[in-house]
């Protein structure tokens, strides 16, 4: 049964066919959509109207069923060619379909990029918009009930679709018929669309646009910052993870394996390589047993190889080590001492990894690439702070200002930087869910018709744009990025593929916006998934405990870069949105450094007793490491210095493995409890570890040794009273001699004075050697 819409189509379809017999088809299509709104002639009745109603529900009216084109072929066609439509047809109603059929509908020119994205949003339908039915094509489906699905196939030869001028045409494809619960007539049960490109006499000589895809090969954080003790230094896994990644199917092995064979520019995180890298021998991996061997050793060697070959003649951008997170960098990081500092490092050991990894290739390091290319001029700022001269931006962040066609990526900001705006429409085809067929089928036309759109925009313009897609996307997506990169590399002869270096030397567009949003503009669902302060805070507190570590080791590197490249994997991108776990982390990073700083101290000392004057007081350093420790002081310290004191700091080098006795001499000057403490110092001075606490019980000073030393404190004062005396008397003697001869003879003076009574006593002015106290004798 045909339903009235189909027969006015039909009736309307007669006068149109004679128009384009006359060479108006493009008139012809304007009065097809015009004479299908019934209301304006009032000579044909319909049950309901030609276009969804405002609040119409998915599952009613021309919602009642959902249309999923998922294949086209050819995706391109010539003229002459027969097009083959699959898909699949999904009753969302409460009722069954019944009588129903499925044909496609004439081509809609879509005059802009605008008009694209609307027909590929678009649901429901709607004459106006939607084009005539293609009759004679069309295939009969019967009863669907609900929540079932069928599929369909038709072949429709491409001269019955009116494609005119070449452009991009929207092609849809209706479900006429009715539901068990309205058997009031046929009507258009729902509709699916996808888009066709349409370029029938394209030239040798025809315009093309310089298209760039970059291909990510990022993955998140896996290897930790703990090493077994062994020579080896065997790395430790958080997970096996990265294992199911670089295995056959997993998204890793995907990427390389379908970027092998596509003219794309390879964008690497060398924390990526470095980890497979790492796996080539034996490795650990943490689970809840602890940790366990592990086993990806073939995997990672096969991975390794394919991404050799597949990027033997590629051009290879390596991001910085860890691929840093620039914009919180920016917005959180940026007053945190050190925290530049550790983007530079990431920055500077960037190329050597890739190089080590790889062998053969050579990659190019000026390029920034904040997250979905957001920026502003704290960003731009840090991004370049590190000697890169390029910005992977997107054109939702810096706009290309009021043009009517798509500018060139490349666009100066100043300062000896070039951001490389990517096209927004291309970088986000490809971030839904691709297993559906259908999806990933209208991702790859729309990636054909937005490419020729933009060529047909300023056809004497040649541009050159960038498709920067997700970071890290799915094994589907990926899969999905592959076919339509290939359909566009085999079919759309409107586009040429460059290189990003090629890309950055383009001729800017000189009309196209190049002022850099400011920081009020910048999206605020990205900053809200940015790190946070604290965890820059935490990575400077544990550079800080590997900075003075470090100075005690005679193998530091076996330290410092398992853990400082842990501490820069800290700030990586693929902790947005995942706070927490990027908090665990930082926590076992810091944790790990701090349990190995603690591998070398001392021995905790049980309190001692003295005996004598002098003894020996023996502290214990203990190195579990399995390297040798040096740079390292040793002092012990006495709280009460007028009861005991103690030797000078002692220098301390320790075999690995081992500890060391070091001996202090201690004096005691009295009896009881003489506090003490031990602490190592680092060569400059820091403490390192923390300090021992112990008491020396001077109890054996025996009652002969103090009468000793009140012996000795006795005669000091006595000699001193006698030479005071002595001192006077003899002033007094040479008061009286002045009183009698007032210039005596050198010869009596020399002789001295004969006539002075003997009293026995030694009346010289210089006392016995024995007692005299003057310090300088």
């Amino acid at each position: 049964m045909r339903s009235v819409e189909d027969s006015r189509e039909r009736g309307w379809r007669v006068t149109v066919s004679g128009m384009r017999r006359r060479g108006g088809r493009r008139l012809a299509s304007l009065l097809a959509a015009v004479v299908a709104l019934p209301l304006l002639t009032g000579l044909a009745s319909v049950p309901e109207a030609s276009a969804a109603a405002p609040g119409e529900e998915p599952g009613t009216g021309h919602r009642t069923a959902t249309l999923s084109i998922t294949d086209l072929g050819p995706t391109v066609p010539g003229e002459g060619d027969t097009l083959t439509i699959r898909g699949t047809i999904t009753n969302e109603g409460d009722s069954p379909i019944v009588d129903s059929s499925v044909a496609a509908r004439e081509g809609v020119p879509l005059a802009s990029r605008s008009a694209i994205d609307q027909a590929v949003a678009r649901t429901g339908f709607d004459f106006t918009l939607d084009g005539q039915i293609v009759e004679g094509h069309g295939q009969d489906i019967g009863t669907i009930q609900p929540g079932m699905s069928t599929t369909f196939s038709l072949q429709v030869p491409v001269s019955e679709l009116a494609l005119d001028e070449a452009g991009v045409y929207q092609l849809a494809v209706g479900l006429t018929g009715q539901t068990e619960a309205e058997r009031w007539g046929d009507r258009i049960l729902g509709a699916g669309r996808t888009l066709l490109p349409w370029q029938p006499e394209a030239a040798a000589d025809s315009p093309q646009t310089q298209l760039t895809v970059l291909w990510p090969l990022i993955s998140t954080t896996h290897l930790t910052s703990q090493t077994d003790a062994d020579e080896e230094q065997t790395p430790a896994f958080r997970n096996d993870d990265l294992l199911h990644e670089i295995s056959p199917g997993g998204r890793l092995y995907q990427l390389v394996s379908l970027g092998a064979d596509l003219p794309v520019t390879w964008v690497i995180d060398p924390d990526l390589l470095a980890s497979v890298d790492a796996m080539r021998e034996e490795y650990l991996v943490e689970t809840d047993a602890g940790l366990v061997p592990g086993d990806g050793q073939d995997e990672a060697l096969a991975w390794l190889q394919m991404l050799k070959e597949a990027v033997a003649d590629d051009e290879v951008v390596a991001l910085p080590f860890g691929d840093p997170d620039i914009a919180s960098l920016a917005h959180q990081g940026l007053d945190v001492q050190g925290a530049l500092s550790q983007f530079a490092t990431a920055s500077e050991t960037s190329a050597s990894t890739v190089e080590t990894v790889l062998v053969d290739s050579e990659p190019v390091t000026d390029f920034a690439w904040p997250v979905e290319g957001a920026i502003d001029p704290s960003i731009v700022s840090v991004a370049t702070s590190a000697g890169a001269t390029n910005v992977i931006a997107r054109s939702d962040s810096l706009r290309p200002g009021g043009l009517s066609y798509t500018p060139t990526a490349a666009r100066p900001i100043g300062g000896g930087t070039t951001a490389i705006v990517a096209d927004a429409r291309l970088s986000t085809l490809f971030e839904g869910d691709m297993t559906r067929t259908g999806s990933a089928a209208l991702a790859g036309q729309q990636l054909l018709a937005q490419t020729l759109a933009i060529t047909l925009e300023e056809p004497a313009n040649e541009r050159s744009v960038v498709l920067a897609p997700q970071r890290m996307p799915t094994a589907a997506q990926a899969q999905a990025m592959a076919t339509a990169i290939s359909d566009l590399q085999d079919n759309g002869h409107w586009v040429a593929f460059a290189d990003l270096s090629d890309a950055a030397e383009a001729e800017p567009d000189p009309t196209a916006n190049r002022e850099v949003p400011t920081a009020a503009e910048y999206p605020e669902e990205l900053r809200e998934h940015e790190l946070s302060t604290s965890t820059f805070q935490s990575m400077r507190e544990t550079q800080r405990t590997l900075e003075d570590f470090l100075v005690i080791l005679t193998q530091p590197d076996r330290v410092d870069v398992p853990f400082g490249n842990a501490i820069r994997r800290e700030m990586s991108t693929s902790w947005r949105g995942n706070g927490e776990e990027a908090d665990e982390y930082g926590d076992a990073v810091q944790e790990g450094l701090v349990a190995l700083t603690e591998r070398v101290h001392l021995i905790p000392k049980s309190d001692i007793t003295l005996s004598g004057r002098s003894a020996t007081i023996p502290v214990t350093v203990q190195n579990n490491l399995v390297q040798d420790v040096h740079n390292l002081e040793l002092r012990l310290t006495s709280h009460r210095q007028l009861g005991l004191e103690v030797s000078t700091p002692q220098d301390v080098r320790i075999n690995g493995g081992h500890s060391q006795s070091v001996k202090f001499s201690a004096t005691a000057r009295a009896n009881g409890l003489m506090p003490l403490s031990a602490r190592l110092y680092t060569s400059d001075g820091k403490p390192y570890g923390e300090q021992i606490t112990f008491e020396a019980d001077v109890t054996e000073i025996t009652s002969e040794v103090m009468m000793v030393i009140a012996g000795g404190i006795l005669l000091t004062v006595l000699a001193g009273i006698r030479m005071y005396s002595q001192r006077k008397r003899a002033a007094r003697k040479a008061a009286a001699a002045g009183g009698t001869d007032t210039n005596p003879s050198p010869e009596a003076d020399a002789s001295g004075d004969d006539s002075a009574p003997d009293t026995g006593a030694d009346v010289s002015d210089t006392p016995p050697r024995s007692e005299r106290l003057d310090p300088n004798e």
